[in-house]
């Protein structure tokens, strides 16, 4: 890798945007576990969606999210050592959030929403070229 960058300069695009998907990631894990945490200890907090194919205790929902928002900070943590399976987790653990939280819509739909987006952020950045190009 090392090797890779010596002759091919990563850009400051690049490597930033590889910062900010590891702070997002960690910043959308904490949103993610708290709302878990919430639905764990308070489940009449969330609004029960009536009629919903996916209809889930908002306490089993609240234990996916809270498994979800902690390895999404890790994940976010380990964005840092610039290894290319790093990135791979984060895109991995993105999309599991975003698709968790599609399904949560219907009982906290701003929140699903903005969590839903800032995990497209996330992919968009950690998949910019110029980090991850090697062959570690």
């Amino acid at each position: 890798m090392s090797e890779y960058r010596s002759q091919h300069p990563v850009s400051g695009w690049a490597s930033g945007g590889v910062v900010f998907a590891g702070v997002m990631l960690m910043l959308i894990g904490c949103f993610q576990s708290i709302a878990g945490l919430t639905a764990i200890f308070n489940d009449d907090f969330f609004a029960s969606a009536s009629n919903y194919t996916f209809d889930l205790d908002p306490g089993t929902w609240g234990w996916i999210h809270l498994v979800i928002g902690i390895l999404l900070i890790l994940s976010g943590l380990s964005l840092f050592s610039g290894a290319a399976w790093a990135g791979v987790v984060a895109i991995t653990l993105a999309v599991l959030s975003a698709v968790s939280n599609f399904f949560f819509i219907p009982y906290y739909p701003f929140w699903s929403i903005l969590e839903i987006a800032l995990a497209c952020w996330v992919i968009w950045a950690i998949t910019r070229p110029g980090l991850f190009d090697d062959n570690e």
